[in-house]
Formats: C-alpha cells, structure tokens, sequence
C-alpha cells in the first residue's frame, strides 16, 4: 500500500509538473495566438486600408483614364483639322507653285525673245552708228574745207576791204584837196 501510496503520489506529481508545463504552453500560445491576432488584426486594417486607397486609386485611374480618353480625342480632333488645313494651304500653294511656275517660263521665253531683239537692235544700232559717224567724219571733212575757203575767202574780204579803205582815204585826200583848191580860187578876184 505504501508503494502503491508513493507511487501514485509519484504520478501526481509527475502530472502536476506535466499539467504545470501544459499550463505554461498554454499560456505561451495564448501569449503568442494574441500577438498572432493583433497582427492578423493590423494586417486586416492594413488590408482594409490598402483595399481603400487601391479602390481610390482605381477611380482616379479611370477618371484620369476617361480624361486622357477626352483629351487624346480631343487632340486627334485638332490635329485632324490641322491636317485639313494644312492639306488645304499645301493645295492651294502646290496651285500658286505651277502658276509661278508658269510665269517663270513665259518670262524665260519673253527674256530670251527681249534678249534676241536687244541683240538685232543693237547690231542695227551699231550699223547706224558706225553709217553715222562716217556721214559726221564726211561732214567734218566738209566743213574744215568750207572753213578754209571761208579763211581764204576772209582774206580777199580784209584785203579788197584794205584796198577800198585806202581808195576812200584818198579819195577823202583829194576832195580835201579839191576842196582847199577851190577856197583858194574862190579868194582870188580874177575867179570872182
């Protein structure tokens, strides 16, 4: 009996202490299950959170989406009718170009038909000119004659002007002469 006393005193105690340790377990899991439900219950609210900002930003994300959808539309609305005008003015330059184009070539062939009658001008001018100048050296030639026959005629002039002059003095001389003969017979009484 006092063995089966102590040996069953032996379990008890040997259960107490296994209790005691399953107690301490125990008490370590709850210690960790409660920090495992603080942190599940963190990681919820993080999640929440998280849920929230994500569901905020998918909004954004469409609102910016939608207006960047608006936008794109908008620019390609503008570009196309930037392109139209564009497409119109290139048009209405490519008309403008070949009416230039045109022009050019009526006054390239109205330049080389001025060019060719400048050179017939010309040539006729320089005939003329070259007729002229022999006609003017011919007349020159004329002239300088005329001028010493004129000279030579001057010279005849002066000297039958000399010859006259002297004629007239004398003459001048003579009636003077006359003039004093005549005083003197009119004082004489014989002439009376």
């Amino acid at each position: 009996g006092g063995f089966l006393y102590t040996h069953l005193q032996q379990k008890v105690r040997n259960a107490e202490a296994l209790a005691q340790k399953y107690k301490q377990q125990q008490e370590a899991l709850s210690a960790q299950l409660q920090v495992v439900y603080e942190h599940r219950s963190r990681l919820e609210r993080s999640l929440q959170k998280e849920r929230g900002e994500h569901k905020k930003t998918k909004e954004d994300f469409l609102v910016y989406k939608l207006e960047a959808q608006e936008a794109l539309n908008k620019e390609k609305q503008d570009s196309m009718n930037r392109y139209g005008a564009l497409s119109s003015q290139h048009k209405i330059l490519k008309n403008q170009h070949e009416d230039v184009k045109k022009q050019l070539l009526d006054l390239q062939l109205q330049h080389n038909s001025l060019k060719l009658e400048h050179r017939k001008t010309l040539e006729s001018h320089s005939q003329k000119y070259t007729q002229l100048q022999q006609e003017k050296d011919s007349e020159v030639a004329n002239l300088q004659d005329t001028v010493f026959k004129l000279r030579e005629e001057s010279k005849l002039l002066r000297k039958a002007h000399q010859d006259v002059h002297s004629q007239l003095l004398n003459a001048q001389a003579q009636m003077e002469e006359f003039r004093q003969l005549k005083e003197a017979l009119q004082k004489m009484p014989s002439f009376k």
